[in-house]
């Protein structure tokens, strides 16, 4: 077993963990520097997943009349190290135990006890957050040469809530960018060359999207004769959408009197049988 940051000749400190460790270590690197002019070694051994590996590094700590502080969470692997370090006569430091017991005490839930939980959870906050930041750039079409690089694309006419949508899986860590289908724009390439699975079409009903669009256009201060909100042009525009879709051979969902949630979970439930 290899004690990282190994140094010699001043006092030791072992960090022991059944995960990375850094959160010991840490911890001891701030006591150690209210102790001036003091050099502390401080080794840390992470990953202990064996009684025979807690064992292994308690005689190396021995060995050299080392300190003990340690971030075990499993109870099975904690209850030997304290049994062990006993009868060597270590000096040992629970730093999770005590924390662990004041927030059981004050929430009336128990901890759940899983090594590196931690930097699961960070991993999935910052997937989110490139999640949201794809979104964004890669929204309403904008730089078609990154839809390559998406998870999802979402394709459909104006207001079909594409950009919610794509909001929202970006919410559960799911890069999605999104197309608007114009008749009048020819769609990128990009979109034809992706596999049908990683595309998802969206339709509406046409007069409820009229209705959507005359809201939109009062929001904006503009008349709703406008050909925008118009039923005819409206009516050739998802014509000429579900054309697209079809060439690309993805899956159409009706959009139409669906919340975004209720859209977003057939979405998920697609996307997650594509990727098995």
């Amino acid at each position: 077993m290899l004690a990282i940051n190994l140094k010699l000749d001043c006092p030791v400190i072992y960090v022991l963990s059944d995960s990375i460790g850094e959160t010991g270590e840490l911890v001891v690197r701030a006591a150690a520097s209210q102790f001036d002019g003091g050099k502390l070694d401080v080794r840390r051994i992470p990953y202990l997943n064996t009684a025979a590996e807690v064992d292994e590094a308690l005689q190396e700590a021995a060995g050299c009349q080392a300190a003990v502080a340690y971030t075990l969470v499993r109870p099975d692997l904690k209850h030997f190290l304290e049994g062990k370090a006993s009868k060597l006569g270590l000096v040992c430091v629970d730093i999770m135990g005590p924390i662990l017991g004041a927030i059981a005490s004050v929430t009336n839930l128990p901890p759940r006890l899983e090594p590196g939980l931690i930097r699961k959870m960070d991993e999935a906050y910052f997937n989110k957050v490139e999640a949201v930041e794809f979104a964004v750039k890669y929204d309403d079409g904008k730089q078609p040469w990154g839809l390559t690089k998406a998870d999802l694309v979402i394709v459909g006419v104006s207001r079909t809530s594409k950009t919610p949508l794509c909001m929202y899986l970006a919410h559960k860590g799911i890069k999605a960018a999104n197309v608007p289908l114009v008749p009048e724009v020819n769609p990128p390439q990009e979109l034809f060359s992706l596999p049908p699975h990683k595309v998802v079409g969206l339709t509406i009903d046409p007069s409820l999207l009229n209705e959507i669009r005359k809201e939109r256009l009062k929001t904006l201060g503009l008349s709703a004769s406008v050909e925008y909100a118009n039923p005819e042009r409206i009516t050739g525009e998802l014509e000429y959408a579900e054309a697209v879709m079809r060439k690309i051979g993805c899956l159409i969902i009706n959009v139409t009197n669906k919340a975004v949630e209720e859209t977003a979970a057939k979405v998920l439930e697609y996307y997650r049988k594509g990727v098995e």
